[in-house]
């Protein structure tokens, strides 16, 4: 089980005068657990405000918030942290008034343990004019200006850092490795990664190359501004960074990140950047052969069925997505047997819940038809309920995957799983 302090008590409370100092990096750690021959592990990350059962999925908080979801709510359905955006929050209200708040989980009245990303997803996807997400399809066509189509370039990266157009107000900014790590230190997340220059799948090779050494170099400058920021904010708990690997689908330069930033002064890594479906688990068994066996490992964007089963078979160990709450608002549900549209007509004197094996507290207190009539209202009410179903669903689905590789069923539980869960797509 996750154990979740006060972070009031985890800060202010009293301690024996040969305690640790509240910032001494001692609060963090990570041990590993039950290991699978494939290279998956189960484990524990310790951090001040509480510890993660891992594998573990982390909810995404973009704006401090889960959208439409209670932070008590979020620790209800089982949620063992929160992940904000450090971009998102920079821009509105701005990382010092968070930080003059007490930092990001008292912020937003979370308890738990908090990530915040670098920015640099958004800074290059918004940046290029792509409201959610750069397209990682492969498609033979390569380019180094990627622009979203009838969108201006909005960001500009060299190699101290990224100038960018605020999508808000389009006033300018600048985000530097100091500057993200800055940033990061004001929200005050008890995990926090790297600056990183994102790629996809449509770069050229040679852009992959320069990329990653700037990437490499950006990390050595994150790290230095991290020991500077922690050794001047001892009035606050001491904050993980994590280094990020990028590299694409070429194995030569994912093993190259991953050896570079493994050697590094790093708490952990996230694996980042432009991969196709395919060869996820491919990619994540490239890096982790280079990564120390004793960090955690944060794979970025990833929650579907076969995609976690996939990545911790290979040996990643918690993933964040904002997919179950963003698909919650448009009605598409995640049940046993695959997701399906509440929107259809059949639902409409449907008095079942969501899920028949789900005991989420949408699906033990209300029916398909109340959601459905909720979701044609336009009430607010819908993206509350249905979103705690489907984020319930994917926590809860890695927390039975940890409980499966510590009992020797995780072949079982995957074939069991996805048997059920694409029967109706491959059928």
């Amino acid at each position: 089980m996750t154990r979740i302090e006060s972070s009031a008590e985890s800060e202010t409370a009293s301690a024996p005068t040969d305690a640790p100092p509240i910032n001494d990096r001692s609060r963090f750690g990570f041990e590993v657990g039950t290991r699978l021959e494939s290279g998956g592990r189960t484990g524990v990350i310790h951090t001040p405000h509480g510890d993660i059962a891992t594998p573990a999925f982390i909810p995404v908080g973009t704006k401090a918030t889960v959208k439409g979801v209670r932070p008590d709510e979020v620790a209800e359905l089982g949620g063992p942290a929160v992940l904000a955006n450090a971009y998102h929050l920079y821009l509105q209200p701005g990382s010092e008034l968070v930080d003059e708040a007490g930092g990001l989980g008292k912020f937003m009245n979370w308890p738990g343990p908090t990530f915040t990303d670098s920015g640099g997803f958004q800074v290059m996807s918004l940046g290029s004019g792509f409201k959610k997400v750069i397209s990682m399809e492969s498609t033979g066509q390569r380019s180094d200006e990627l622009v979203a189509v009838g969108k201006e370039r909005l960001s500009n990266v060299d190699d101290d850092g990224v100038t960018f157009k605020s999508h808000l107000d389009g006033s300018m900014h600048r985000f530097t490795p100091e500057i993200s790590m800055r940033v990061q230190h004001e929200l005050g997340a008890d995990i926090m990664f790297a600056f990183d220059e994102l790629t996809t799948l449509i770069n050229t090779r040679g852009y992959q190359e320069t990329s990653l050494e700037r990437t490499r170099q950006w990390a050595i400058r994150c790290i230095a501004e991290h020991r500077r920021q922690t050794a001047a904010r001892t009035h606050r708990p001491y904050q993980a960074l994590f280094g990020v690997l990028q590299g694409a689908q070429y194995e030569d330069l994912r093993r190259k990140a991953a050896h570079d930033l493994g050697a590094m002064d790093f708490d952990g890594f996230g694996i980042g950047g432009a991969l196709e479906k395919e060869n996820l688990g491919t990619i994540i068994r490239w890096v982790c052969e280079e990564l120390p066996e004793d960090k955690p490992r944060h794979l970025l964007g990833i929650s579907e069925p076969d995609d976690l089963f996939e990545s911790i078979r290979t040996g990643a160990d918690t993933f964040d997505c904002v997919s179950p709450s963003r698909v919650a608002r448009n009605a598409a549900i995640y049940t046993r047997d695959g997701r399906y549209n509440l929107t259809g007509a059949k639902y409409r004197r449907d008095f079942g819940p969501l899920d028949p094996d789900c005991s989420c507290h949408t699906c033990e207190n209300y029916s398909r038809a109340y959601l459905r009539h909720l979701y044609k209202a336009k009430e607010m009410l819908f993206s509350t309920l249905c979103t705690i179903h489907n984020e319930y669903f994917i926590v809860n689905l890695v927390a039975e995957i940890r409980k499966a590789m510590d009992e020797g069923r995780f072949a079982e539980l995957e074939t069991e799983v996805l048997g059920r869960y694409y029967a109706k797509a491959r059928g």
